[in-house]
This record gives structure tokens, sequence and C-alpha cells, in this order.
């Protein structure tokens, strides 16, 4: 076992964390649920999301024998929903074989498994020495070797994954895997805690005085702005009108307010829903607030109209449901539904 290895296995016997949920009771499932779900999102926000997960879906087959609605429920708020579609579609995938892979290939021929998210359940699930190379690795594997240039970049990938591999011991493959990615995740952040690190002996980068010149950051491009306008219909009882995204693109698979350009008008909309017009009491629109995606910014404008009564209208359409926040309906919601379904009664009284 090289030195690196062993600074990083001595150092979370005794500081890093054994106490997250998906450490326990560990299992293949457990261990992809845990890994798809720690993708861009924090361990302090996925431990509640986790747990709720576990006790609805504590096994493949009630993952993929469950509706994508309800899965895409459990998930509102954890975002990245291509995640959780991804997930249940794999999840039926490995129902039909009848046995959780245990080699590489097999595992990332999964939907939405990659080399990490494998590697990952290889090395803490059945104690094979395949190394990960998640962004916390990324970080403290660049510092440490001072490798210069963008971890996205395949050349410099192609490197990072080369001292990965090295550095992976032979045992204890669970433990070191957790154990690399706790350091990167509470001691060699983008603000380090050097002097607490186990591996500041033989740190380049420490030794070069040039830890925060690694990794190299990328240039940040400017994102490109869209505008849409959100249809917030709400009847007497409660019930807010929600329309299911197509399964790709934005909040693919979600239920949010009707979604339609800025020009289109209330008379537009209600026409297409086979609403009259003479039952709107009140409509108005609210102030336009930015929701950001990966890749540009969607400017909302949420427009209100209040019914006088329950409309006669083609809501029970396969993609239509009139939605009750009082009701426990196991729906996904996209986060901007999350929000102005809140704020509903705050807006009409507001009127």
């Amino acid at each position: 076992m090289d030195w690196f290895a062993e600074r990083l296995l001595d150092w979370h016997d005794v500081h890093g964390r054994h106490d997250l949920p998906w450490q326990q009771n560990k299992s293949p499932y457990r261990v992809w649920i845990s890994e798809i779900m720690l993708q861009q999102t924090q361990v302090t926000t996925v431990i509640p999301y986790f747990q709720k997960f576990m006790a609805r879906f504590p096994n493949v087959k009630a993952l993929a024998n469950a509706d994508l609605d309800e899965v895409l429920h459990h998930w509102t708020g954890l975002g990245y929903y291509a995640r959780a579609r991804n997930m249940h579609a794999a999840a039926k995938e490995v129902q039909q074989t009848g046995a959780f892979p245990d080699n590489a290939s097999d595992l990332e021929a999964l939907p939405g498994i990659g080399r990490t998210t494998a590697a990952a359940i290889l090395a803490i699930a059945f104690d094979q020495p395949t190394a990960i190379l998640d962004g916390n690795v990324k970080r403290v594997l660049c510092r440490f070797h001072a490798i210069e240039g963008d971890p996205t970049n395949k050349e410099v990938e192609a490197q990072l994954w080369n001292q990965a591999s090295l550095h992976m011991p032979d045992q204890r493959t669970g433990t070191y895997t957790q154990a690399i990615m706790d350091l990167g995740a509470t001691l060699c952040k983008r603000q380090p805690e050097c002097i607490n690190c186990p591996l500041v002996d033989q740190c380049s980068a420490f030794a070069q005085g040039r830890v925060a010149d690694f990794p190299a950051r990328k240039l940040k491009k400017t994102k490109p702005v869209r505008s849409a306008r959100l249809f917030v219909i709400t009847t007497p009882d409660g019930a807010c009108l929600l329309e299911q995204r197509p399964p790709s693109g934005i909040w693919g698979s979600l239920w949010t307010p009707p979604q339609r350009t800025t020009s289109t008008s209330p008379d537009e909309v209600c026409l297409e829903f086979g609403i009259h017009f003479d039952d709107v009491h009140s409509s108005h629109r609210a102030p336009t607030f930015r929701h950001t995606f990966t890749h540009y910014h969607l400017d909302i404008e949420p427009l209100y109209l209040h019914l006088t009564r329950h409309p006669q209208m083609s809501a029970d359409h396969d993609r239509l449901v009139w939605y009750h926040r009082g009701l426990n309906q196991s729906l996904g919601l996209s986060a901007v539904a999350v929000k102005l379904l809140a704020s509903v009664d705050e807006q009409f009284e507001l009127k």
C-alpha cells in the first residue's frame, strides 16, 4: 500500500465520516442510490432525501415497480431530475436481469451510471479495487500532484484517472473510497484547511505555495437568457391546473403550471383548455423572477387566473391534473411549481 493510501486510511479511521445512512446496512442498491443523489448535491441535503427514499423504495424491486410520478415526487427538491428518471429506468433493467451487476461494463450499461458511479459501487459494495474520480477526488489529486490544466480536459482527466488508479489499494477499498471523498469534502475544499490535511507533507501544490491554483478553474461562459410565461390557474376550492412536461427537455416528466411564450394571452390559454373566459374571476401578472439551469437562465413571468367555478374541461387528460395542495398527491413537481403553488394564497390576498 502506498504512502498516499495509507495516510488517507489512517486519517479516515479517526476523522472520517462513519455514520452516513448509506454506510449502514450497506448493499449495492443503497450505495447506488446514494451515489446518484450525491451527484452535484451536498451530503447534508441528501441525507433526509435518502432516508425517505429508502423508506418508500427499500430495494430494486420496489423502485422498478413504482410509477415514475411517485419516484419524481420523492425527488422533488433535489434537482437534476434526469438522475431520477435514469435511476427508475435502470431499476427496471436490473429487475429484469435478476441481480445487481458486479462488474464495470454491465454497470455502465445502465442508464445514468458512468465510470465513477460504477467504480464507487464496485469499491464500496463489492470491495473491488476500482478507482473513482468525482469532483472531490479531482481536487485532491490535482493539488497533491500539482496537475496543471482544466480537469475536464480529456488529457488532464486521463492523468487524473491514472493517478487515482495508482493510489487505489487492494484492501479496504470501500473505506479508501469514502476517505478520499471525505478529504475533498471536508478539508481539501475550495478554501482548504491544509494544516489539518494528512497528505500535506507530500502535497506538491502546498510545497509550491500554489494550493489556490489547483484545480485550474474554467472561464465562466455567459449564459443566455430565455423567457416564458407560466399560467397559475386556480379554482375556488384551491385546485391548481398542472401540466406534465415532456420526458426530455427542462423539467422532464415533472408537473408544472402550463408554460407558454410571453406573448400568450389569458384568452388564448382559456381557449386551449376549454375555459370560458367569463369564469375568470381575476387575473394579474406577478413580478418576473429568474430560474437558472445549467446552460441558461429562464426569466419567468407568472400570470395568475382565479376561476369562479371548477370548469368542465379536459383536465382529466393524461398530461393535465387539478392539483390540491392539501392532498397527498404523489406527483413530481418542478422547483418553480413548488414556488408558485406556495405563492397562490399570497397573490390573491394582494388582489
